[in-house]
C-alpha cells in the first residue's frame, strides 16, 4: 500500500489508525520503520505508542530501547542507528522482548539484521519538507490483518 502524507497530521493520523489496528492482536507484532534521517519514523512511533496512553515518548537513539507498558499493552521501541554490530542488541536481550502481546517498532532495522525478529509489517518512509511517501508491506498473516484494518 502506498500512501502520500501532507502534513504531520496525517502521519500521526496514520500512526493512530495502525496502533488501533495492533490494539487487539493476541500475538507478538514487528513493525519495521525503515527511511533515512529525519523522514518521519520516530514521529509515526511516538504518535503510534501515544495512542496507547502514553504521554512521554522519547527516542531511543542512545537507550538503543524504549518500553512501555500498561494493563492493556506492552511496547518495546528500539532504534538500530547507533549501532556498531547487530550483537549488541543480543547484549541487551532482544529476544525476551518479543513475548505474546507484544509489539516491537523497530527504526534501522538493516542495522540489527541476524538479531531481530523478521518484521510483519515493514513501514518505508521517504520525503522531505512537510510530504512523505508512505509504503507499507506485510510479510505475515499478522501484518495482513493490521493492513487490511487500516485501509478498510
Amino acid at each position: 500500500m502506498d500512501l502520500v502524507l501532507k502534513n504531520l497530521q496525517e502521519t500521526q493520523e496514520l500512526a493512530k489508525k495502525l496502533a488501533q489496528c495492533c490494539s487487539d492482536l493476541q500475538s507478538s507484532c514487528v513493525i519495521y520503520l525503515i527511511g533515512d534521517l529525519g523522514a518521519g519514523k520516530t514521529t509515526l512511533a511516538q504518535s503510534f505508542i501515544g495512542h496507547f496512553g502514553f504521554d512521554k515518548v522519547k527516542s531511543p537513539t542512545y537507550t538503543l530501547v524504549e518500553s512501555y507498558q500498561n494493563e492493556s499493552i506492552d511496547i518495546h521501541h528500539f532504534d538500530c542507528y547507533r549501532l556498531s554490530d547487530p550483537e549488541e542488541l543480543e547484549y541487551i536481550g532482544i529476544r525476551e522482548y518479543l513475548r505474546s502481546k507484544s509489539l516491537q517498532l523497530i527504526e534501522w532495522p538493516e542495522l540489527g539484521k541476524g538479531a531481530i525478529a523478521h518484521s510483519d509489517l515493514s513501514i518505508n518512509i521517504s520525503g522531505n519538507g512537510d510530504i512523505r511517501t508512505v509504503n507499507i508491506m506485510s510479510q505475515t498473516k499478522v501484518g495482513k490483518l493490521i493492513l487490511e484494518c487500516a485501509i478498510g
